[in-house]
Formats: C-alpha cells, sequence, structure tokens
C-alpha cells in the first residue's frame, strides 16, 4: 500500500496570450500540477475539457468572440468538478464581481508573481481535496 500518494491535480490554462500561457504553465511546474492543456479561445477550451476531465481552470477575462467571464459561467453550468480561477490585468470591481458571480473561485489580477498565482492555486485545490473527502 503506498503511504502519502500526493495527488495530481490537471489545469487548463485560458489566455489569448501565447506569453501568458506560457508563462504560467512555467510557473505551475510542479510535480502536483498536471497542466492538460493550454487554450487560447473559449471554443478550445471547451473541446479539452469535453476530452480532459480539469480541476481547475485559469481563464483570462478578456479574450476575443467569447469572454472569459462567459466561459466561467460555461463551465459552472457543464462542468462543475472544475473550479476557476479568473486573471485579468483589469482590475474594477464590478469585473471581480462579474467573474465571482460567473462561478470563479478566485481572481487575480496580472502582472501576478509565482507566489500569487501558487497561493490561489493552492487554496481553490485544497477546497477541491476538501469537498472530495
Amino acid at each position: 500500500m503506498e503511504a502519502n500518494k500526493t495527488k495530481e491535480y490537471r489545469i487548463l490554462i485560458v489566455d489569448d496570450s501565447d506569453f501568458t500561457r506560457s508563462n504560467i504553465s512555467a510557473m505551475l511546474d510542479e510535480p502536483k500540477y498536471n497542466i492538460i492543456g493550454e487554450a487560447m479561445n473559449a471554443n478550445e477550451a471547451i473541446n479539452i475539457l469535453k476530452d480532459r476531465k480539469a480541476h481547475l481552470a485559469i481563464i483570462d477575462v478578456v479574450m476575443p468572440d467569447v469572454s472569459g467571464i462567459e466561459l466561467a459561467n460555461y463551465i459552472n453550468d457543464n462542468f462543475q468538478d472544475t473550479a476557476v480561477i479568473m486573471i485579468s490585468s483589469l482590475g474594477q470591481e464590478s469585473i471581480v464581481i462579474d467573474s465571482i458571480s460567473a462561478g470563479a473561485s478566485d481572481y487575480i489580477q496580472k502582472p501576478f508573481s509565482k507566489e500569487d498565482l501558487l497561493t490561489s492555486v493552492d487554496k481553490v485545490l485544497e477546497n477541491i481535496a476538501n469537498n472530495e473527502d
């Protein structure tokens, strides 16, 4: 019997910026995080989620065609086992409120540090783990 097997969490990164997706992926380069995909828009994100289950989606608010908030609403309605963290360079209180209303567990303003990202991700994943027990 294995003792203390560390759970691996599957994470999807959704941002229309290649740089931001790569940056987040690099920040989450630890054994407990498994980046299952990077999407540049809502359609790519939905296709990845249909194909591979994710514990967490990190989503940019401002994207072409479908906003991150609309995507978060869709995930909340259709993929209830996937938590959402919204990210944005926009800091208006209304956007934060809209993000939380859409089902986001947290909101991080860009630019953010690796520590800020890991703190948010670990907090959300800890809530998921506690709810699975």
